[in-house]
């Protein structure tokens, strides 16, 4: 068998497989979002530039067999070479439940925040409310275990599996969350229970009040005719309104919700501002 660049016998090329995870970038960089490319500009500048370009390739090709995330892990299992896939680990620090307390009533406080993440958003500025505590977002360094023969990390099938990690990020920012410990569900709850928060008041509430203790007034107004105006134009319902209405169903494409996929179809076919 030939040597390869990184070091290591292995054939020329991989085993083709059917159905494995194949990344939508074709060319180019991979990562559309902030938060991904975020992650991606740290390790396009901490790893090696060569195994992160033939990642990208076996990204492409659709080398990667699956990939199972869970608060501090990801584990997959990549066609390479050889018969039989390589499997690999990919560890980050999952913060404790201490750690995410503080983390929502941070959030908690920001009500712009807050209000983006019950939207489905991540606001960049999230960074600087993990930073201010301590608790970086976005991991600098990575515990990574491949078992192929390849003494660099991150190999390529490391690399490949990060780069489909970004583009899953792009589809869903709350897995970079879920990856740190925190659930998008479980999260989104905390920050809809606020302690202190009023009890909201539903504009359509019309006090029951008897008959017979309005007759002289039943007919009246209860607005002064002076100081009625006419209403302003209605703002546009955002186009994904009807995702957020509904119930989401209990598909998952990649291990991503279904509703979380179609969310940026429905922004991308609704109304132009």
């Amino acid at each position: 068998m030939p040597m390869s660049k990184d070091g290591w016998f292995e054939a020329a090329a991989p085993i083709r497989v059917e159905g494995g995870i194949q990344a939508r970038s074709k060319r180019g960089s991979i990562g559309e979002q902030w938060w991904s490319r975020r992650f991606i500009d740290i390790l396009e500048r901490t790893c090696d530039s060569g195994r992160l370009s033939r990642g990208r390739s076996y990204a492409r090709k659709g080398q990667v067999l699956g990939i199972d995330l869970s608060a501090g892990l990801a584990q997959a299992r990549v066609q390479g070479s050889r018969p039989d896939p390589y499997t690999l680990s990919i560890r980050i620090q999952a913060y404790d439940e201490a750690a995410w307390a503080a983390v929502q009533e941070a959030l908690a406080g920001q009500a712009l925040y807050r209000a983006k993440l019950l939207a489905g958003e991540m606001p960049p500025e999230i960074v600087e409310v993990f930073d201010s505590l301590g608790l970086p977002l976005f991991p600098s360094e990575l515990d990574m275990e491949c078992s192929c023969p390849d003494w660099g990390l991150p190999c390529k099938h490391l690399s490949a599996v990060l780069y489909l990690l970004a583009e899953a990020f792009d589809d869903d920012p709350f897995l970079v969350l879920a990856w740190r410990g925190r659930a998008k569900d479980d999260l989104l709850d905390a920050l809809r229970d606020v302690p202190g928060d009023e009890e909201p008041k539903d504009p359509l509430h019309v006090d029951d009040v008897p008959f017979a203790e309005r007759v002289d007034d039943f007919y009246s107004p209860g607005v002064p005719l002076s100081r009625l105006r006419p209403r302003p134009g209605g703002t546009a319902a955002p186009p994904e309104l009807l995702l957020r209405a509904l119930e989401p169903p209990p598909v998952k494409v990649r291990h991503i919700p279904l509703s979380d996929i179609l969310r940026p179809a429905y922004r991308e076919l609704g109304p132009r501002p």
